[in-house]
Formats: C-alpha cells, sequence, structure tokens
C-alpha cells in the first residue's frame, strides 16, 4: 500500500515568502534627497567663479570657502539665576538648528564669584549645510531686522580671514517667540574661512551678501 505524501508546504519555506530571507519584504523605499542650501548653490556657481577672476587662482579649490559657524552665548547672569542656562541652550539650539552645548568654566575667578565647572554659557559649532543655511537667514532676515541697522563692521577679522560680528539681541530671529523670552540676550557668530588674508575672506563674504557697513 503507497505511503500518502504530504504536500502542504512546511512554514516558512513556502512560496509565499513568509521565512526571514523571503522575497516578500520588498526592496528599501527610495528616499529623495533634499536639494543643496540656496547659499550653498550660489557659492558653487557664481561667487567661486568670482573668486578665481577677482584673485588670478589657477584652481577652484584654491578659492576660499566656508569652514564652520560659531555662535556663542555668554551669560554672566546665570551665576546667580541658573534657569537662564536652560532657556538660553533652547533659543540658541532653534536659532541653529542644531542642539547647543552648554559651557563651563575652565578656572576659578575670586574677583566674579566664579568657581571652576560653572556653567557661563552655551555654543554651537555648524558645518556643511547647516553652516550655509544659518548665514542665509543670517544675512537675509535676521541683520535686516536689527534696530538702525546700517551695515557690519568690515573690521571684525582677525588676520586670517577669519570674521566675527555680535547681534545684540536674540530677537532678531524669527525662531524666537518675543513673548516667550526671559531676558534680552546677545550672542557673537564666528564665521571661519579658509581664506589667507583678511581680503580674501571679506570678499568671500561680501558675495555670499553680508552687508559691510561702508
Amino acid at each position: 500500500m503507497a505511503k500518502k505524501t504530504d504536500k502542504t508546504p512546511k512554514s516558512g519555506k513556502g512560496k509565499s515568502g513568509g521565512g526571514k530571507k523571503g522575497k516578500g519584504s520588498g526592496a528599501a523605499p527610495f528616499v529623495k534627497r533634499s536639494a543643496p542650501p540656496r547659499l550653498r548653490k550660489r557659492y558653487d556657481e557664481e561667487v567661486r567663479p568670482q573668486l578665481m577672476k577677482e584673485f588670478g587662482y589657477s584652481s577652484p579649490m584654491a578659492a576660499p570657502r566656508l569652514v564652520k559657524i560659531v555662535v556663542n552665548m555668554g551669560l554672566g547672569e546665570a551665576l546667580a539665576n541658573p534657569k537662564l542656562t536652560d532657556s538660553a541652550e533652547e533659543q540658541l539650539g532653534a536659532i541653529a538648528g542644531q542642539k547647543a552645548v552648554v559651557t563651563k568654566a575652565r578656572q576659578s575667578i575670586a574677583a566674579f564669584k566664579l568657581r571652576q565647572g560653572q556653567k557661563i554659557g552655551c555654543m554651537v559649532t555648524l558645518r556643511r549645510d547647516k553652516m550655509y543655511e544659518f548665514l542665509d537667514r543670517l544675512v537675509a532676515v535676521a541683520l535686516p531686522r536689527t534696530r538702525d541697522f546700517k551695515g557690519v563692521s568690515p573690521k571684525g577679522f582677525d588676520g586670517r580671514g577669519n570674521y566675527t560680528l555680535g547681534v545684540k539681541e536674540q530677537i532678531v530671529f524669527p525662531e524666537i517667540d518675543y513673548d516667550s523670552i526671559e531676558k534680552i540676550k546677545g550672542l557673537n557668530v564666528s564665521i571661519v574661512t579658509s581664506a589667507r588674508t583678511d581680503e580674501e575672506g571679506r570678499s568671500l563674504l561680501r558675495h555670499l551678501g553680508m552687508p559691510f557697513r561702508k
């Protein structure tokens, strides 16, 4: 007498692909990359060719470019009111679009009643696309909203093509809700470039839209 054969497929090995290595899961969904920041595209297409022509560079790699942007907010009042550090960290993160890092005192100074390790401010370092996006918002939106704005000083260079400017009020950035802030705070913006001289750095930032005072 012939034995009956069981034609029912075993679990995990059928054509339905129920096993771990089955083909039923399909390929990973396609993720479309976002377009490059407007200011970065402008640098590649317009600013760099202008700098090569202006300074006679033989290679596009020799043209000065942005390296990083450091945004720093000092909080001397935080010694008496530590809660200011938390709000400043949140506000700086909203302005820069990246989580801020709290800075602490490296040494104790008795004259300022400062102890080593106390929170004295916060900062954030921006690179690549984020620094272009921040600089675009700074020159196109934030600085023009400053009261009695007549341009930024062209004397803020350090001799090696890097530029630092001060913003007196954080409320010039549209990301900050004026009704929710406890205190008006200023911040410093340091723009680090690959320029070898202040003249090259000044020309780079001017072509990127920095409104230098004449």
